[in-house]
């Protein structure tokens, strides 16, 4: 269907187009018209253009972040005798979708020239380029009247204009870009792996941190400025990926800034900061995941409001003394500055042109040279550093070598105490002080040989302080220890020093005398009476124990196993028999014949 459109609106002047047409032209910012809902058709918009809602761009060339679709008219007149061919170039890469319209002068209505989208596969473009390009035909003398729908989906920002090229021409210019880009890339491929190589021999893990720093930074502007999708993802491309590599690359930048700038250990508030920067980033990774936009576009705004911070805390590092965080502050500076100059051209506070569109790739690539150098500086001062202790080290060396056989001898001296100490503490029971039971066996046996050569009687007294868990359960450990310190101090005051001590285990004693057989009961009873007069305070009151001993004796050569064991036997008859007593030690026959006559006067006493 054929719509009429005013002679007022078409009258408009045509921008005058020749052969070496060098991008220098730009059209389709006169007339400009914003369909929020994104949905417009082409019938849609002539009736826009036929009403009068299409007016001029205000700002620099930029919508700004808006929602919806914008479109664009403008009139292309040939000023040659020829057919004329040309390439219209849209300016920026933020697009993901572009529609072009065209009517010519001997042409009925407006009809599509190319419905180009950044989803669909490469090959299908008309023109091999990063960015949108529209072929076109003016015949000669003809003024053509175009009409593009520039789509950037739910919010973004549309930059409503085209560059007009000769073919030849921005062949050349693509070729030119793509060389400059190359050259940015390598450099930061090459400072990448040097910075692996230094990582690896140095294992400064800051090092690695920027290895891996400048592999995202080549995908991500890569990614960003399309030629991921010219050259890579060829079949399969979405703008999530764009977000997702930038939020790569930014995450991984503020990993290296901790690293390098050691935020955690110098300036731990500011570091929250950085951490805040990461969750930033991780938070735009997922949304690009999801395919979230507008979450991705608030996130890479906060990312760019936070960005200045890392100047700031290299700032305060130099003040501590870094000189190389200095360096770094310039890099990061530079690259803020490359940033900002995108945000303002994206806002539309200054016009789009070529410098300004590569400006951020090549302010990252300063960026990398730059910290790089910081980098050489910090290698260089751990270097000296290194030196410098190295001489100290030998200066140290040289001044101790005069003192160095003192100290052997002093050290000689402390590992023979030591080794004394250390004797006396495996012979000795670390609670009581006393024997433990392995020095009192080899003791006790040294003892009861000498007695055997010098024909002198020796006894063995084994003691068990009586119901002595009860005094742990009711009192605690504390006390329960206390009892055995007590119990060791009280023994100790009443044998000679010739006598052998030692605790066996838990509350089991044993003490060796060169005592006769009536001396040793003697002693073990004024012991056990010593043992029951032993009070301990508590918060619940005083607590006494008693004693059980068991006795054994030997006027030939016998082990002290031996007669450990007798006095054992002797110790559990005396529980037996009610505890707090001393029980001499008897054969088992003897105690077989002692109940034989118990039974037989039981049996005499008992009633007819």
């Amino acid at each position: 269907m054929l719509l009429l459109i005013p002679v007022s609106v078409l009258a408009q002047v045509a921008t005058s187009v020749g052969y070496g047409e060098e991008g220098g032209q730009r059209t389709g910012q006169a007339r400009i018209w914003h369909d929020p809902s994104g949905q417009a058709t082409l019938a849609d918009a002539l009736a826009a253009l036929e009403s009068g809602s299409f007016s001029p761009l205000a700002g620099g060339g930029s919508t700004g972040l808006q929602q919806g679709s914008y479109w664009s008219y403008f009139e292309l007149h040939n000023t040659q005798q020829q057919i004329l061919p040309l390439h219209l170039e849209y300016v920026d890469h933020q697009l993901i979708r572009l529609q072009a319209f065209a009517r010519g002068e001997s042409a009925a209505d407006f009809h599509e020239l190319v419905d180009l989208a950044m989803g669909e596969p490469f090959a299908l473009r008309p023109v091999f380029h990063n960015r949108f390009v529209v072929p076109v035909e003016l015949s000669p003398g003809e003024t053509v009247k175009f009409l593009v729908r520039y789509d950037s989906e739910e919010a973004g920002f549309v930059f409503p204009s085209m560059r007009i090229w000769a073919p030849d021409a921005l062949s050349k210019s693509h070729t030119g870009e793509t060389a400059i880009l190359a050259f940015l890339f390598g450099g930061i491929a090459l400072i990448s792996l040097f910075s692996l190589i230094v990582g690896i021999t140095t294992g400064d893990s800051s090092f690695f941190a920027y290895f891996v720093y400048g592999i995202s930074k080549i995908v991500a502007w890569g990614t960003i400025l399309g030629f991921t999708h010219q050259y890579v993802l060829q079949q399969d491309f979405h703008w999530s990926y764009m977000s997702a590599t930038g939020a790569v690359s930014i995450l991984c930048g503020v990993i290296f800034d901790r690293l390098f700038l050691q935020t955690r250990k110098y300036t731990p508030r500011l570091d929250y900061i950085l951490i805040l920067m990461m969750v930033n980033a991780g938070i735009l990774l997922v949304s690009a995941i999801l395919q979230i936009k507008t979450v991705a576009l608030i996130s890479i705004t906060l990312a760019l409001l936070l960005y200045p911070a890392s100047t700031v805390i290299a700032l305060v590092r130099w003040r501590q003394g870094s000189s190389e965080a200095a360096v770094f502050a310039v890099g990061w500076t530079l690259l803020l500055a490359g940033l900002f100059y995108q945000a303002l051209r994206d806002l539309g506070v200054v016009d789009h042109n070529l410098v300004n569109y590569y400006l951020p790739p090549l302010s990252s690539f300063v960026e990398m040279v730059t910290i790089m150098a910081a980098m050489g500086i910090k290698l260089r001062r751990v270097r000296l550093q290194a030196l410098e202790s190295e001489r100290q080290y030998r200066r140290h060396l040289e001044q101790s070598k005069v003192k160095l056989e003192g100290l052997v001898r002093a050290r000689t001296e402390e590992l023979e105490k030591a080794k004394q100490l250390a004797e006396i503490e495996a012979r000795t029971d670390p609670l009581t002080g006393i024997r433990n039971r392995r020095s009192f066996l080899a003791d006790a046996e040294l003892c009861i040989k000498r007695a055997y050569r010098q024909n002198e009687p020796a006894s063995l007294l084994m003691f068990d302080i009586d119901h002595f868990k009860s005094i742990n359960d009711e009192h605690g450990h504390g006390v329960g220890d206390e009892a055995l310190c007590k119990f060791s101090a009280a023994i100790q005051t009443k044998i000679r020093e010739t006598d052998v001590f030692g605790r066996l285990g838990g509350e089991e004693f044993a003490l060796l005398i060169t005592e006769s057989k009536p001396d040793s009961l003697h002693t073990a009873e004024r012991l056990r009476d010593a043992i029951a007069g032993i009070r301990l305070p508590t918060p619940a009151g005083e607590v006494s124990f008693t004693s059980s001993i068991g006795v054994a004796h030997s006027d030939k050569d016998i082990s002290v196993e031996q007669l450990m064991r007798q006095a054992d036997m002797a110790l559990y008859r005396a529980k037996q028999q009610g505890r707090n007593q001393v029980v001499d030690y008897a054969s088992p026959a003897d105690v077989a014949s002692d109940r034989r006559v118990t039974a037989a006067d039981s049996v005499d006493v008992e009633p007819a």
